[in-house]
């Protein structure tokens, strides 16, 4: 399953316009709403596709791939023709190219990471320290578990948020 940030705002628009199975329609065959803003569909070598906007505003989507015969022109040609086509969906469901999305990936993936390490460095720290309160191990113990459920979620920018927070509070 992969998930694609979506620009601010067209989440709204697409539902707005049908929908993303009316936007899938434009690019695959066989699509299907499955209520909300989701649908399944396929096209060529793609014979799975699923996807929907989850609560957070993000695209996520699972593609099964089969692979084409390599020594048939057409069929590489058709094989080309679904890439070309997913590729164009997702500029579209997600209002960013793929360079842009890369980035996005690339940010959302840092976020976590920084929480992560956020958690790490203040189990370090308070270990370490000798003159820490109970008090201010106990928030820290607590923010600690928000990080992680918001890790768990998929919230990697409210993770992001609080592991700042974490670390000021230990300074």
């Amino acid at each position: 399953m992969e998930r694609f940030n979506v620009k601010r705002g067209l989440v709204k628009q697409v539902t707005a316009d049908g929908g993303l199975a009316a936007l899938a329609r434009r690019h695959f065959d066989n699509v299907e709403g499955t209520g909300g803003n989701s649908f399944s569909a396929s096209h060529g070598i793609m014979t799975s596709i699923t996807a929907s906007y989850n609560e957070q505003g993000a695209l996520v989507a699972e593609v099964t791939n089969v692979p084409p015969n390599f020594d048939d022109p057409e069929a590489m040609k058709a094989a080309m023709d679904a890439r070309r086509r997913w590729t164009t969906f997702l500029d579209d469901a997600t209002g960013y190219d793929s360079k842009q999305r890369g980035n996005k990936a690339k940010e959302w993936a840092k976020k976590a990471s920084k929480a992560k390490s956020a958690i790490s460095g203040a189990r370090h720290f308070m270990r370490m320290s000798e003159n820490l309160s109970d008090k201010v191990r106990e928030q820290a113990e607590s923010m600690i578990e928000e990080i992680e459920a918001a890790l768990e979620q998929g919230d990697n920018t409210r993770a992001a948020g609080r592991a700042e927070k974490l670390s000021k509070s230990l300074q």
